[in-house]
């Protein structure tokens, strides 16, 4: 017999997790973690807006890796990184902080558990250019 059960798809994803979807948020740390095999920044995003998750944090790995290169320059381009510093292939921690941009996340799951993937960024001033005003929750948009 099969049954149908609302939300236990969702039901290991932590309560405190953000939900898929595109999200306004500011880097609140970022630190680099070294793996034999796969370096990557630890980054803590602080939600903006919309205004029902403003507040909240979750944390998203970009992995450095020659292939993954690719999606950092992504991130630190849209997130208005200091040119200068990414033009000398340079990284710096400190500046990371408080730069602000658009995420959009997805949950995956990877050996029965469930990952939170940073699938895309986008410059802060599209934020407006998507969902509406600053202040606008995007639903009522």
């Amino acid at each position: 017999m099969k049954r149908q059960i609302p939300g236990l798809s969702n039901a290991s994803r932590s309560a405190d997790e953000p939900a898929d979807g595109e999200y306004l948020v500011r880097v609140a740390r970022a630190q680099y973690r070294w793996d034999k095999t796969k370096p990557y920044y630890l980054i803590r995003f602080e939600i903006l807006e919309p205004a029902s998750s403003s507040g909240s944090t979750f944390n998203g790995r970009i992995y450095c890796t020659v292939k993954a290169l690719w999606k950092l320059n992504w991130f630190l381009r849209d997130f208005g990184y200091d040119p200068e510093l990414l033009g000398r292939d340079e990284l710096d921690e400190r500046a990371l902080g408080g730069l602000k941009g658009v995420v959009r996340i997805s949950h995956k799951i990877f050996d029965g558990h469930t990952l939170l993937s940073l699938e895309a960024f986008a410059p802060a001033d599209r934020w407006t250019e998507m969902f509406g005003t600053a202040g606008e929750d995007k639903e009522a948009a």
